[in-house]
């Protein structure tokens, strides 16, 4: 008896026509016929204008094995196709929980081309929605596809499995005059289910184990044979065998959801931040839960849908979000935020440890047509803590709206949102540390301009450095920023002393240059050692510094003595490599303290954000001030002469109430000062002078005590526990 073959794909058929008892016909046909019928098919191709969009399976319950099964089908078929942009176009797009455009019917114009874009798809996962999928084509139409005088053919790979409605999508393609073919895939051989389940299973179509769609919240089901099933949870829905919650709310907290619905943020953005809120509320109220919530939407007012804490339950709180409607209109973020910070928490009188936590979770995807920096000042003044959740485009936004990029949530999409409600979880029920951020600092920025980093990567060096300054407080007093780049040649974008509020920052700093060429990270440190670290160009005597060196690594072998220099004269520098860099030049810039952070790509920068801001921190621990009232000056010292000499009596009482005295002349070396001074206690001292401004300035300084003013002074004591004077308290540091 000849062998026969089995094929594997048993039917192709109008997804509009399929019914539930329609037979299934068994193709038989010996190894002779198909390479007859394979013979010819090689021989034959479909010349005719037509477009032809793949549309296939990427779920969980195709699986991986069948979803390249689909791909080899896809690519057999191009084989019988004449592909040119004149005659067959051939688009892809696959679908689980949402399609995905694999790429247009106009993308390629060879056959090569198709079927190597075809191997190339990558398995997606996700649930089965055929429904969703046919509905995007009834939206988009076909991407990059001709006017209907060209025929189209939707070709649909699939197990046939969908958790969505699909015969009404299907019925409306029909009649745009779309032919729709379906192809089975992952059913076992008819004749192992007709041998296993000769009454059940054969010539129809049996119930599976996820037609009663199981899984809630969004989970995906996964059949395991005819009864059983396992359900794949979106991250907050994991505590039962069915997604069901997990997460709690177990701080005490008052949240009050504010949506933006306006014309920018579009009625699909507005659409899924209400599904996001529906699903983190699910996820995270009991009825033991001490949080209570709130929900608001604006356009150009703001409109509480829902005051905080006043509906019966939980699902009275979510009908109420069904009912919100799409407001359009401006987006005027500011405005509703200084409408919440008034109007969103109700009258309560409860002040202090008796008040929960009080928190705004704004969600917008458009920027803002007003001012949003003084309103988020306004709301964070009376205790509220803002988060934001946006996509990529409003990010900047959204940091300056907080504070902080640490309380920003950014998606990439709808599932990418849903995968956000652990961590929204942990930001709103965890208190932030206390930082260093409102401490005094001078903080340089160098960055690499140069034509080895690009313009695109440049840009990702600024945002990156705008995120860094969300965290200070930014004004003459406390933190003081600047900017140099350098590539063909170094400039000065903003000097320390140019800008006096960080919104003035940030907006500097995305109008810093792209120069290109040739870059060298030894001139441009040069020149913060000439032109930019100087009390003349708005350095502060006594105030910590310190220098971020951003560089792709070109550039940086002649940084080395410069980098000393600087760290010789009192400021610190941290060098941040990134990419395929030159990591011995790097490590020999490093410094003692190993001042070196090495990132792998661009992209990558924002994930050292935490470890650039601890380094931060650190340098300004070396600069803590002490005083004691033991010690006092015993007399003013003579005034110092108008000259290039230095000569001035420093006197200091020990701790036996001895004195010392130490007098000397110096042309701006530290090589007297740098000398120890026994005292009778036994306490050894050395001052170290490091000068700031050329000693022509020095006649302006007037008598020692001014001169302390305009010098960057180091005490290095070599008994920790030594008090200093409060008299030098503005002027002195101790270092380790």
């Amino acid at each position: 008896m000849p062998s026969f073959l089995l094929l594997e794909v048993l039917f192709i058929f109008l997804f509009s026509g399929v019914r539930q008892s329609h037979p299934l016909q068994e193709v038989h046909v010996s190894r002779e016929t198909i390479g007859k019928i394979s013979a010819a098919n090689k021989m034959m191709q479909c010349s005719a204008a037509v477009d032809v969009l793949f549309l296939i399976d990427g779920s969980h319950s195709v699986g991986k094995r069948s979803f390249e099964r689909s791909k080899h089908f896809a690519i057999m078929v191009c084989d019988a196709l004449d592909i040119n942009p004149e005659r067959v176009r051939v688009g892809a797009l696959q679908f689980s929980s949402a399609p995905r455009l694999e790429f247009r019917l106009d993308s390629f114009s060879s056959q090569q081309e198709v079927k190597a874009k075809i191997k190339r798809m990558v398995f997606k996962g996700g649930r089965t929605d055929t429904g969703l999928a046919l509905k995007y084509l009834l939206r988009k139409g076909f991407p990059g596809g001709r006017n209907a005088s060209v025929p189209q053919i939707l070709v649909v790979s699939t197990d046939g499995r969908s958790q969505g409605q699909v015969a009404t999508p299907a019925e409306q393609l029909k009649e745009r005059g779309i032919t729709i073919f379906a192809v089975g895939v992952q059913f076992p051989s008819w004749k192992r289910v007709f041998l296993t389940h000769p009454a059940t299973c054969y010539r129809t179509t049996c119930p599976g184990a996820c037609d009663s769609q199981p899984c809630q919240n969004g989970g995906t089901c996964v059949p395991e044979g005819r009864d059983r099933y396992h359900c794949l949870c979106p991250p907050a829905f994991g505590g039962e065998a069915n997604c069901a919650p997990k997460l709690s709310l177990e701080c005490r907290i008052d949240v009050l959801f504010l949506l933006a619905s306006s014309a920018g943020t579009t009625p699909e953005g507005f659409l899924r931040a209400k599904a996001f809120v529906k699903r983190f509320l699910q996820a995270s109220l009991s009825e033991d839960s001490r949080a209570r919530v709130g929900v608001a939407w604006y356009s150009g007012e703001l409109a509480l849908a829902v005051p905080v804490g006043e509906y019966r339950d939980v699902p009275a709180l979510l009908r109420s979000l069904d009912g919100l409607p799409f407001g359009g209109g401006a987006t005027l973020t500011g405005h509703a935020l200084r409408q919440a910070a008034d109007h969103g928490f109700g009258s309560t009188t409860r002040t202090g440890q008796d008040r929960p936590r009080r928190v705004v979770v704004l969600f917008t995807e458009s920027p803002s047509q007003d001012e949003v920096a003084g309103p988020a000042r306004y709301a964070r003044a009376r205790e509220l803590l803002l988060l934001g959740v946006g996509t990529d485009a409003v990010r900047a936004e959204l940091e300056e709206i907080t504070g902080s990029p640490k309380r920003v949530l950014v998606h990439a999409g709808p599932q990418d949102l849903f995968h956000r409600i652990p961590e929204l979880r942990r930001k709103l029920c965890s208190r932030p540390r206390p930082g260093c951020q409102a401490q005094s600092l001078d903080l340089l920025f160098v960055l690499d301009a140069s034509a080895s980093v690009g313009p695109e990567n440049f840009a990702q060096m600024q945002s990156f450095v705008r995120s860094l300054m969300l965290p200070f407080d930014v004004n003459p007093d406390v933190t003081q920023v600047g900017l140099v780049v350098y590539g063909s040649r170094v400039q000065t974008a903003f000097g320390l002393d140019t800008h006096l509020t960080r919104a003035a920052v940030l907006r500097a700093t995305s109008q810093a240059p792209y120069l290109g060429g040739m870059g060298s990270a030894g001139t441009a440190l040069l020149h913060v050692y000439d032109k930019v670290m100087t009390v003349q160009r708005g350095a502060r005597p006594g105030v910590p510094k310190a220098v971020v060196l951003l560089t792709g690594g070109m550039g940086v072998e002649d940084a080395a003595v410069p980098i000393q220099k600087l760290r010789n004269n009192g400021v610190s520098a941290l060098v941040v490599g990134v990419g395929p860099v030159l990591r011995e030049a790097l490590r020999r810039l490093a410094g003692p303290r190993d001042s070196l952070i090495h990132v792998a790509s661009y992209a990558d920068l924002r994930y050292h954000q935490d470890a650039l801001l601890e380094w931060v921190c650190a340098v300004r621990k070396h600069w803590e001030f002490y005083e004691d009232s033991r010690f006092t000056f015993t007399r003013r010292a003579a005034r110092c002469p108008d000259t290039t000499q230095l000569s001035c009596l420093i006197t200091l009482w020990s701790l036996s109430e001895r004195h010392l005295t130490k007098s000397c002349e110096r042309s701006w070396t530290p090589s007297c000062f740098s000398s120890p001074v026994p005292s009778p206690a036994g306490v050894s001292i050395s001052f170290t002078w490091a000068p700031l401004a050329p000693a022509t300035t020095l006649s302006a300084l007037g008598n020692c005590d001014r001169l302390l003013t305009g010098l960057s002074v180091a005490l290095l004591v070599a008994l920790p526990s030594l008090p200093l004077p409060s008299s030098w308290r503005k002027h002195l540091a101790i270092t380790s």
